[in-house]
């Protein structure tokens, strides 16, 4: 299928118009973003990897019952994708302090929440993709309450199918960021990435990082640790076909 015009290029992906009505093809580029795109950097076939990462778990979600905007891959570090319209908020899943809340709180982390914890996040690079609370999502009237209650409870039962998913693999969901889109027929899917940067994935073992915190925090291993994440869910089908 031949790429058509560019629509759009992020930090991580491209987005290419295809040639039927109401889809588009996503490129996975090899590059590498931190803190806003404030530290740059890229590693050889984390365009694929990502790609293969992203469609394995969307596959697997798509049985579990989650909408996606998945639909099939193409060559090497490309999908054919429902075309979407962002909601224009990312959705934040917490499962342990880490990160950004660890450093606001000044709390150690790793520490398990007593329950996940489900934050908004507003997509603007220029104001550094700020939190926003339901409240003033739906005071401001930028989207409509029950479309957050939704999305909330949507992250929510991602966030269980992936929890079981990635303890099969010896990995401890720490946190994790996803994005939500409307089709032509208004229905709200999962779309963008699930992947080693846009979650935090801890090994169970040893706690080890097995993510983008590789590159933000200069731990060094950050190819092989993308591809062993990779390696590890492979492993779940693999194993079934036994």
């Amino acid at each position: 299928m031949k790429k058509g015009q560019l629509l759009y290029e992020g930090k991580a992906k491209k987005i290419f118009a295809s040639e039927i009505p109401g889809q588009v093809i996503v490129e996975y580029k090899d590059s590498l973003t931190a803190f806003n795109s404030q530290k740059k950097g890229s590693f050889p076939e984390k365009g694929r990897i990502n790609r293969e990462i992203t469609t394995l778990l969307f596959q697997k979600l798509e049985r579990a019952g989650i909408a996606t905007h998945w639909l099939k891959d193409i060559g090497t570090n490309d999908m054919l994708v429902r075309s979407v319209k962002i909601i224009p908020f990312e959705v934040v899943v917490r499962n342990r302090v880490a990160g950004s809340l660890a450093a606001k709180l000044k709390i150690e982390e790793g520490k398990v929440l007593t329950h996940p914890v489900v934050e908004f996040y507003y997509k603007d690079d220029a104001l550094g993709d700020p939190f926003v609370s339901k409240e003033q999502i739906v005071a401001l009237q930028m989207e409509k309450l029950n479309t957050l209650q939704i999305l909330e409870a949507r992250a929510l039962q991602i966030n269980s199918i992936l929890l079981g998913l990635f303890f099969q693999v010896g990995l401890d969901l720490v946190d994790f960021k996803v994005e939500f889109g409307r089709d032509r027929e208004n229905e709200i899917l999962l779309a963008d990435e699930i992947t080693p940067d846009c979650c935090r994935l801890w090994d169970l073992q040893t706690a080890e990082k097995m993510d983008k915190d590789r590159f933000r925090r200069d731990l060094g291993k950050v190819a092989e640790s993308y591809q062993e994440v990779l390696r590890r869910l492979q492993s779940i089908d693999q194993g079934a076909k036994l």
